[in-house]
């Protein structure tokens, strides 16, 4: 079953697993277009796999072009310091602006691990949208996938 991890502290990081497979990554990115069709909001999905490998990517028509390398560049932060990026968000909104200085790091909510059996196989990156909305998107993305 895949999951999400919602709120992961450093001690609580999840180990890897194997890497996402390529139709586990496309039901992702399908579950991430009908919710953002949903709330009428067009955004691009990356999926990565647990080495910030680009997997799959999907840009609906219209999205904004900056929007590209935020949502993989979302999706490589969460896989990478194996944790959602809301984390990074939240504490640079509490005043802790070291993260900023951490390569790859990305302070932004939409990005977020995708979890099989308690292993993190990659990671899914939002962008197009306001940041909560693209962190309900990428959270609907994972969560809805059985």
């Amino acid at each position: 079953m895949l999951g999400f991890i919602s709120h992961v502290s450093a001690d609580q990081a999840l180990s890897y697993g194997s890497g996402i497979h390529l139709q586990q990554a496309k039901r992702v990115a399908e579950v991430a277009a009908r919710e953002a069709n949903r709330l009428n909001l067009r955004v691009s999905v990356a999926i990565v796999d647990t080495a910030g490998h680009l997997v799959y990517f999907e840009k609906a028509d219209d999205t904004q072009t900056a929007s590209v390398e935020v949502a993989i560049a979302k999706a490589r932060s969460a896989s990478n310091f194996r944790r959602p990026t809301k984390v990074f968000e939240d504490a640079v909104v509490g005043g802790r602006t070291s993260i900023l200085g951490l390569p790859g790091a990305v302070p932004v909510e939409g990005g977020v691990p995708i979890v099989l059996n308690n292993r993190i196989i990659g990671a899914v990156g939002i962008s197009g949208a306001s940041s909560v909305e693209d962190g309900v998107i990428a959270a609907a993305a994972v969560s809805a996938i059985q």
